[in-house]
């Protein structure tokens, strides 16, 4: 049945087809009762049970209705009745029993709003009204529901409200009971109201005092939070396993939380309170336990994690309903009750802070006044700050020491938008968009100008180049590409950028092409074997590799190598795991593939080059799951930024330390403080820079620009 539904706008005059000839009519008359005794009419004859033609059957309960009356105020049920409208057109009277968990009183209130346009609903009754009107679809009276609830939220009543069944559906409900439960925590901590909820009992692990006395219980949590949704994602842990015990946690090399049950043996953290907690974690193994992180060691220096966006601010949460830390209290020096959803559940966290000195080599132990202060001292980390919104497959690069991201898509639309990090800060800036927006690209930088190559805006593969010019501060247009492709690789070797494979709507490509700036020409090199989209592609080693992605139908493990002085692809040996949407770059003199997907999942597995045997060996594994990812290098780490997780879409990136060889999402306080000493006081000396900055100065002067004259002249005039 061709016919639809729109709930939001009763009442609205309906258009009636244009006559070819204007009739006049004599008389004119609107009944303003007939609406009213419409209505009426049909109430009453419903609850003589003249003309029914369906019975809805809940529990042992009967209604009698008119479909059409019902269909006309509830989505839900107009979707029921013309499905079964053709199975069920000889009957006169058509029965369905709902099986939904509505509640008798509830349903029966909304059909006579359904025949009287009023709701009379007493305050207790309120919640199962709201309930049964999102489960029929009707937004008006559940909007309405929601606004009384908010209006009469208490200390009393806001824990049953926020555990409502799919009230994260509604964005605006939910942050009104968050806010308000936020506020009012401390008075609800100390009720009964949370005892209801199930309760996850966490310690962590602290290697001094200090350490533990400069713990932002706040951030603390959001790490906990944090690690059980990697716990219960990874099917490591039950949702019902979290009351059984209580977890003992400490922070690992990588700067995550980890179980103390997979500290190794002889780490300086694993005193005795650790050995007795792994025997008794060891006896309640679960069975279906999927461990997929390598066990990790604890930094021999105490370290605490700072949770803010920026150093001196306020958290700034990302609010996700289903993975959300709603609200905190510190119940005692070093306990804090926090209440949190897990997967969409209401939960409390009873988080500990236990001391546990790191154990010594020696068996005599060592004074506490013979301790160098500087050994005790904490040192401090916060997070890298997230982009401004989602992106996946971005284009990405290193101009003048900061990160450069270009474009992508979000979960709607191809981006113009472009994002500057500056590692120095912590911060991101907006930088000039590009012209056109575009997705599934990549950029190359070659002297401080920035080459959007190729790519999608969302509709067609586009075959238009794009160049940023920061001594100008605009984007402008450059040759068009020979083939319009997306999901193309792009990279720099020998002054000039490298366009391998892609898609046109039809096959993987074969072709490949090479821009030279100098010349502002594009000309045709030597085809793949392999025609590819989704590869990675990078330069090493005055070489350019093609390395996985995907031909017309299958993901690829396959690499290819192009000799410049040959012009000729060689194959390469294989990658270890079939991956497209992964990201290649040249790190620490190796080569790494990072992320992507398999066909199936999406991958934080990485891979590198052993040079020696010219095989692949296993890499770091990232802290998320990123498919359509893409890399860059800006001084001593190798970034990894965006991409889709399987679920989601992200705005987050991390980064692989060199030093730790782990991926992290944190960076040391002590960096960003010393970016900020190191701040020059003229902007003329300072290469790090960004672009919006210098666009704007040359509103002022296109002529002169501060970055062209470090570049070109080393120092400002």
């Amino acid at each position: 049945m061709g016919s639809s539904y729109e709930d939001d706008n009763p009442g609205e005059p309906v258009e009636l087809p244009e006559e070819e000839e204007v009739i006049h009519f004599h008389l004119v008359y609107t009944d303003d009762l007939h609406q009213a005794n419409t209505l009426a009419s049909l109430n009453k004859m419903r609850k003589n049970r003249h003309f029914c033609d369906v019975i809805l059957h809940i529990g042992n309960w009967e209604i009698h209705a008119h479909r059409a009356v019902l269909a006309s105020v509830s989505p839900y049920l107009f979707e029921l009745f013309t499905t079964d409208q053709d199975k069920k057109r000889n009957e006169n009277i058509v029965t369905y029993k709902l099986n939904g968990g509505f509640d008798k009183r509830a349903f029966e209130l909304l059909v006579d709003y359904a025949y009287t346009s009023k709701l009379k609903v007493l305050s207790d009754q309120v919640k199962a009204v709201y309930l049964a009107a999102c489960h029929l679809k009707m937004d008006r009276v559940a909007r309405k529901c929601a606004q009384h609830l908010i209006k009469h939220l208490s200390v009393d009543n806001c824990i049953e409200i926020r555990s409502l069944p799919g009230i994260a559906r509604n964005k605006d409900f939910v942050q009104e009971v968050d806010a308000f439960i936020a506020a009012e925590f401390e008075k609800i901590s100390k009720s009964s109201n949370l005892l209801n909820l199930l309760c996850a009992k966490i310690e962590v692990l602290n290697q001094s005092r200090e350490e533990m006395s400069l713990v932002n219980h706040k951030s603390l949590c959001v790490l906990v939070l944090e690690w059980i949704k990697r716990q219960l994602t990874e099917e490591s842990l039950r949702m019902e396993s979290l009351s059984e015990k209580t977890f003992m946690l400490y922070l690992a090399i990588d700067n995550s939380l980890q179980d103390c049950s997979g500290l190794p043996s002889g780490d300086i953290s694993d005193t005795e309170i650790v050995q007795d907690y792994k025997k008794m974690s060891s006896k309640a193994v679960q069975p279906n336990s999927k461990n997929k992180r390598k066990f990790l060691s604890q930094p021999v220096k105490p370290r605490v994690l700072f949770y803010s966006r920026d150093i001196d601010e306020e958290i700034e949460l990302e609010c996700e309903p289903d993975w959300n830390l709603i609200a905190t209290s510190q119940v005692a020096e070093h306990c804090t009750l926090a209440l949190v959803t897990l997967g969409g559940k209401l939960t409390t966290l009873s988080v500990q802070l236990r001391l546990n000195p790191p154990s010594t080599p020696s068996p005599v132990s060592t004074p506490d006044s013979s301790r160098c202060a500087s050994e005790e001292k904490p040192d401090l980390y916060c997070t890298i700050k997230n982009m401004s919104s989602a992106r996946c497959a971005v284009g990405c690069g290193n101009l003048q020491n900061t990160l450069l991201v270009c474009g992508g898509y979000d979960r709607v639309e191809c981006l113009r938008s472009v994002e500057q990090y500056i590692p120095e800060s912590n911060t991101w800036k907006s930088a000039p968009s590009m012209r056109e927006a575009r997705g599934r690209h990549q950029i190359a930088i070659i002297e401080d100008k920035v080459f959007a190559v190729g790519g999608s805006n969302g509709t067609t593969e586009l075959d238009t180049v794009e160049m940023l010019d920061v001594t100008v501060g605009r984007w402008v247009n450059l040759p068009k590409l020979p083939l319009a492709r997306s999901n193309l690789g792009v990279c720099e070797l020998g002054g000039v950028i490298y366009c391998v494979g892609g898609w046109n709507g039809q096959v993987g490509i074969k072709q490949c092409d090479i821009f030279n700036p100098t010349t502002s020409t594009w000309s045709t090199v030597a085809s793949l074997n392999t025609g590819r989209y989704q590869a990675g592609v990078a330069a090493f080693k005055n070489l350019v590799y093609a390395i996985g992605g995907c031909d017309a139908w299958n993901c690829l493990n396959t690499v290819e190598v192009f000799n410049p002085v040959e012009n000729a692809w060689t194959v390469a040996k294989p990658i270890i795991s079939a991956r497209r949407g992964c990201g290649v770059a040249m790190f620490n003199n190796k080569l790494y593939v990072v992320g992507g997907s398999d066909g199936t999942h999406s991958l934080n597995t990485t891979e590198v080059l052993d040079e020696e045997s010219g095989n692949w060996v296993v890499g770091p594994s990232m802290t998320t799951p990123r498919a359509n990812v893409e890399v860059a290098v800006v001084g001593d780490r190798l970034y990894a930024v965006g991409g889709f997780s399987g679920k989601t879409f992200l705005n987050t990136i991390e980064y692989l330390d060199q030093n730790s060889n782990e991926w992290t999402t944190f960076i040391p306080k002590g960096s960003i403080d010393a970016g900020y000493r190191r701040k020059p006081r003229y902007r003329r000396n300072s290469a790090r820079k960004s672009i919006s900055e210098d666009s704007n100065k040359t509103i002022r002067s296109e002529t002169q620009s501060p970055i062209s004259n470090h570049t070109q002249n080393g120092t400002s005039s």
